[in-house]
């Protein structure tokens, strides 16, 4: 369907009040009405002539309703009632737009017509749209007041109820908030529904079984057009889905299928017509309404121009004002004076319905202001509470006794502020500031005391892992039976010192035992924390410390010294007595030891890792044989205590022996060396051997003495080459290595020998008369500490060569 059609609209109502039924069926016709059924809604508005009522629902509907030419000047453009479907809406909504009330064409006698439409619009509309200016709002001819207790009369002695929505559009809303406008809205409604004449069967029935009141408020469309049609079209989602539960019109009743909805409509405006109970107030009430609303909102706006009220306004906006409430009551005293001797001829009723009006719009209208008031004396007093409970903390008072001492005096000070701010002409309760004030003290109140124990708790935990953490880490670095006893005795005594330093602590808080003692296990559960944590975390690096120690008991004696392999240690038993250490070591840390209980674990690690005949067993043994640490579980410590698995024992260990094998081989083999270098004889064989087969050597050498002298110098020099040359070092790293350096450095050896030998043989002999150069005694020594002594007849030779020095001296007869 084209806009152009979907936008279509009649005269349902010409002027004359006639109702166009041919129209109406060739309307609903071009809308397929007769095809929706039950689901379709019915919209209409109603409101002062000129308000604006069809440029409303153009832009609201997208209808196209005629609208006034304002350079024409203002007159009336809607005669009678007309009616549209809305474009892009669903379900399908009809919309009415109503002849403007109060209108001049009309006169002020012909408003028959008017209360007719009115009275129409509310009978077949789901939604009654009431258009009214904002500066209308508390008026009594403006606001449709007499016309809508009429309508309301008529219509419960007429009609059933059938749950019409009222939805009040504020017009060019001014600054006055929207929630402070709905109120008044709303007890007009509820003032004019008490008051109507109600017959037997409406006696109780309250507003909410005729009518659902909504209120919403629009900018002006002259002055700020793109802020009203943003409000339009948010209002305008409100009309989708409308007669769904929670729509607009959800709570409608006795909905007229659609296909009768014109015979419907023709049979209400028939009943409307032919009743004769519309008459408009008494002119002398009338002429007293219009009368006191004119001076009311003159006064009202003498009010808001004030000079003194608005620079207690601006005031009050940024700081307290002193006598608040005195100069506000002055000046509404003066106000509303001022009201009554000028209104005081007018009709009694009429003047003082008109007098309350003005009253509650004008403390409306410095309500804000007290507000603000309130506001300030609440923050000043809440600042003030905050200073007088940090000095009296600060001076040590306890914190319960500092903060019911600072509370009690800041209420009173509130109290005596509020006292100052109030205002004569309102019955205004400043409860709820008061207990805003008291929730803000009492949340300052938990905040700092929430820091406070939690200050007092990090501190007595921070002092507890201290004197926890590295004591409990050197008694497990230095593992023995007794480790866990002593853990167990220095956390004991650390935790009742520190429970006992913030029970002490806790006493000026005011706290029940429960809480109390909620916070003290808090604090012993922290220590143990903090020594299972240390546990773990050394538990996590047992195999280095096991290396260690099995390190500083293999390399070093009983005295802290480091062991020199010379081949009487006996390796097998310090290998033994270091792994058992380690072990000891392992044992300690396969658990978490804070409770005085007795386990196995020892036995079953040493028996398995450390017992060769029972490890020799079990491996002869058949593979279904038991093996204590084929587990994941100790059978006497729960998981939750449990640090390393047996498992995992049983792979650390094997781990630990392999990384540590390596030292006992290297000690073995040291030691081995040793033996080698310290023994020069041959075997015993050899030497029989050397004895027999020599013996006829032996004997020549007996027979002829020169033969031994030559031996004797030729094993001096040999022993000479040998010192000089350091042929046992050389052969320390190899036998290849060995003859490779000797190769190099023998010539330039012997060389440089029969050179000193030389110079020594030139020298002149010695003056000195005590001194026998027969006999001398050459003596060699390495870089290594070994010496040699040659008996010589000529005086001493020195000789170094390659860091070796020998000397030769000269001994008396």
């Amino acid at each position: 369907m084209a806009k152009d059609e979907e936008c279509c609209s009649t005269q349902l109502i010409d002027g004359d009040g006639a109702f166009n039924a041919t129209g109406m069926e060739h309307f609903i016709k071009d809308v397929r009405l007769a095809e929706c059924g039950l689901s379709y809604a019915v919209v209409s508005i109603m409101g002062p002539q000129s308000s604006g009522k069809s440029t409303l629902l153009n832009h609201l509907f997208g209808t196209n309703f005629r609208e006034m030419d304002a350079f024409k000047g203002r007159c009336q453009t809607t005669k009678g009632i007309w009616v549209a479907r809305c474009a892009g809406i669903e379900p399908c909504t009809l919309v009415m737009d109503l002849e403007g009330t109060d209108g001049r064409e009309r006169g002020e006698d012909d408003t028959a017509f008017e209360k007719q439409s009115a009275l129409f619009a509310l009978a077949v509309s789901d939604i009654v749209l009431i258009n009214m200016w904002c500066h209308d709002i508390g008026r009594e001819q403006a606001a449709n007041k007499p016309l809508l207790k009429t309508v309301f009369q008529v219509m419960m002695r007429l009609f059933s109820p059938r749950k019409t929505t009222l939805l009040f559009v504020i017009r060019d809303k001014t600054r006055t908030p929207l929630e402070n406008l709905e109120p008044v809205l709303r007890e007009d409604i509820q003032k004019i529904w008490d008051t109507v004449p109600k017959p037997e069967a409406h006696k109780e029935t309250p507003l909410s079984a005729f009518f659902n009141v909504e209120v919403v408020a629009l900018s002006s469309f002259e002055e700020k057009e793109e802020q009203f049609k943003e409000q339009v079209a948010k209002l305008r989602q409100r009309f989708f889905h409308s007669i769904a539960p929670g729509g607009l019109a959800g709570d409608r009743q006795g909905v007229v299928p659609a296909s009768g909805f014109s015979f419907s409509a023709q049979q209400i405006w028939k009943v409307i017509k032919e009743n004769k109970d519309l008459d408009l107030p008494a002119h002398k009430v009338m002429v007293a309404t219009v009368r006191c609303e004119e001076i009311a909102n003159e006064k009202y706006a003498n009010f808001s121009a004030n000079e003194e009220w608005l620079q207690i306004e601006e005031s009050v906006q940024s700081s307290p004002v002193s006598g608040f409430g005195k100069k506000l009551s002055s000046t509404l005293n003066a106000c509303l004076s001022e009201y009554d001797d000028e209104a005081i001829y007018f009709d009694e009723g009429v003047r003082s319905a008109k007098r309350k009006q003005l009253e509650e719009k004008l403390l409306q209208l410095v309500q804000p202001a007290y507000q603000s008031m309130l506001g300030h004396i609440r923050s000043g007093t809440l600042d003030k509470f905050k200073e007088a409970l940090d000095k009296a903390l600060n001076a040590g008072e306890g914190f319960s006794l500092a903060s019911c001492t600072c509370t009690q005096s800041c209420m009173a000070l509130f109290d005596e502020g509020c006292a100052d701010a109030v205002i004569e002409q309102a019955n205004w309760d400043s409860s709820k500031v008061r207990d805003k004030l008291q929730r803000d003290i009492d949340a300052h109140v938990a905040s700092v005391r929430a820091a406070k124990l939690s200050e007092l708790t990090s501190s007595f935990e921070a002092k507890l892992n201290e004197a926890l953490a590295g004591p409990v880490e050197a008694l497990l670095d230095g593992a023995n039976s007794e480790t866990w006893s002593a853990i167990r005795k220095l956390l004991r005594c650390e935790t009742e010192s520190a429970v006992a330093g913030l029970s002490s602590a806790l006493a000026g808080f005011d706290m029940d035992e429960q809480t109390k003692d909620k916070m003290l296990t808090s604090l012993e559960n922290y220590a143990r924390g903090v020594v299972e944590a240390k546990a773990k975390e050394e538990a996590g690096r047992v195999l280095i410390r096991m290396k260690d120690k099995f390190s500083m008991l293999f390399s070093h004696d009983s005295d802290s010294m480091p062991r020199v392999w010379t081949g009487n240690e006996d390796i097998r038993a310090i290998t033994k007595t270091a792994r058992s250490a380690s072990l000891k070591l392992l044992c300690v840390m396969v658990a978490i030891r804070l409770d005085d209980e007795v386990d196995k674990i020892e036995s079953t690690l040493s028996s398995a890792l450390m017992d060769t005949k029972c490890n020799a067993a079990i491996t002869e043994r058949s593979i279904t044989t038991y093996d204590p640490l084929a587990s994941s579980t100790w059978d006497e410590i729960p998981s939750s205590r449990t640090l390393i698995t047996p498992v995992q024992c049983k792979s650390l260990w094997r781990q630990f022996k392999t990384e540590t094998e390596y030292s006992v081989t290297q000690a073995i083999s040291a030691q081995e060396a040793n033996k080698r270098n310290n023994n020069w004889l041959p075997p015993p064989w050899a030497i029989v051997a050397l004895i027999v087969l020599g013996f006829n050597e032996f004997m020549t050498l007996l027979r002829n003495p020169l033969y031994v002298g030559f031996i004797f110098v030729a094993f001096l020099l040999m022993k000479a080459l040998w010192v000089q040359l350091d042929i046992s070092g050389e052969f320390r790293n190899g036998a290849l290595p060995g003859l490779i350096s000797l190769s190099t450095k023998f010539l330039p050896t012997v060389m440089n020998l029969i050179k000193r030998l030389a110079e020594e043989g030139q020298m002149p002999a010695s003056n000195d008369p005590q001194r026998n150069p027969a006999v001398a005694a050459k003596t060699f020594r390495n870089g290594n500490g070994t010496s040699s002594e040659m008996s010589t007849a000529s005086s001493g030779v020195t000789n170094t060569e390659n860091g070796t020095e020998y000397s030769s001296t000269s001994k008396d007869d």
